[in-house]
């Protein structure tokens, strides 16, 4: 991390509003950078998605949550989310 002098990066204005909370001590101001939600950059979250989307077309094509949790290699209480999940959409 750089530091940089407040009084050479920040127009005169500002500075003086921000030595109003904090006059002479350091500051760490962050990076305005959004952070992407888990998955996304990857690709996970859409195989994720579409797994969990197949899950409920199934369970609502007459599918017991039993077979799906074989199916799928999941616990039947995961099962049971993503059903629960997908519903409330």
């Amino acid at each position: 991390m750089q530091y940089l002098n407040g009084a050479e990066v920040l127009p005169e204005e500002l500075l003086k509003e921000i030595q109003k909370y904090v006059d002479g001590e350091t500051i760490y101001i962050p990076k305005v950078k959004k952070r992407t939600s888990w998955g996304c950059k990857s690709g996970t979250r859409n195989l994720i998605d579409s797994r969990n989307n197949e899950i409920f077309s199934l369970y609502n094509q007459g599918n017991n949550i039993e077979i799906l949790a074989e199916r799928f290699f999941l616990s039947e209480y995961t099962i049971k989310k993503i059903i629960t999940k997908c519903s409330k959409y």
